[in-house]
């Protein structure tokens, strides 16, 4: 099995698994190569992260598929196929992982790119970045989940609107709708995303968990089952290592210390 040092498109740093989703030299488009390496990864770190970080090479963020390599393809379907495997290969990995997903978000986010930003926990902006489906314009139908993660965050209505017309989100719009989390400046956006990375990657691992984990079931609970599932999480917490320190910090009026529960599942 290939190791993590040997992967170009990954790295760790900080306990936060940094992904390269795109490159610069290929147009900023998806990285089917950063796609796999990030799959391997989401893999084989178990407790050696706290955090995973999307990002892009360039300008952009991820301006989506590779249109000439469609378009160049002997077996046009069977190309687009193969790019939607290995695509959603990474999104169902994405998805999976317990952990806080951050996308440092600069320039254009298209397409795909647009998917794998709905689909991180927090995703920072600037006044430059820009979203759009591109899918119909293209002659194409959504993939990468967005058809799935955007009602969710926007709602069925503007969902519908924003795949079917094909908008243009500005930074700001995008950050009313909750599809960014918020903006800082465009000079400073990957900088900024690796900042947060660190520190939810220095935070209560444990409870990030069972908090995604609540999150994850939620879309086929009912309030009732959800209220049980949440007394019972959060009793187990205030008995864990993760929680009786937060407590005592607390109480105690200085900063917890949550380094010695890494890897412990407390």
């Amino acid at each position: 099995m290939t190791s993590l040092e040997q992967l170009s498109k990954v790295r760790i740093e900080d306990n936060v698994l940094r992904v390269t989703i795109a490159t610069a030299e290929n147009g900023s488009s998806l990285d089917d190569e950063g796609l796999e390496q990030g799959t391997h990864a989401l893999a084989a770190v178990g407790d050696r992260i706290g955090s995973v970080l999307l990002v892009g090479d360039g300008p952009n963020f991820c301006a989506g598929g590779n249109v000439h390599a469609f378009a160049s393809a002997p077996v046009r379907s069977e190309y687009v196929a193969g790019v939607a495997r290995v695509l959603h290969g990474f999104v169902r990995a994405l998805d999976a992982v317990n952990l806080p997903v951050i996308a440092g978000v600069q320039g254009w986010a298209a397409g795909a790119g647009m998917s794998l930003v709905c689909l991180a926990d927090v995703a920072l902006g600037g006044p430059g970045t820009k979203m759009r489906p591109a899918y119909p314009s293209i002659g194409f139908t959504p993939d990468g989940g967005i058809s799935w993660t955007l009602p969710r965050i926007v709602g069925d209505a503007r969902a519908r609107e924003i795949l079917l017309t094909d908008s243009v989100l500005s930074g700001d719009e995008a950050v009313r709708l909750g599809i960014l989390s918020r903006l800082v400046g465009d000079d400073v956006i990957q900088d900024e995303a690796f900042r947060l990375a660190r520190i939810l990657a220095a935070g209560p691992t444990a409870p990030y968990s069972r908090t995604k984990s609540l999150l994850r079931a939620s879309r086929s609970r009912t309030l009732t089952e959800q209220l049980d599932a949440e007394a019972a999480s959060i009793a187990a917490a205030a008995d864990s290592p993760a929680g009786r320190e937060g407590v005592n910090a607390f109480v105690e009026k200085r900063r917890a210390d949550f380094s010695f529960t890494k890897g412990t599942g407390a």
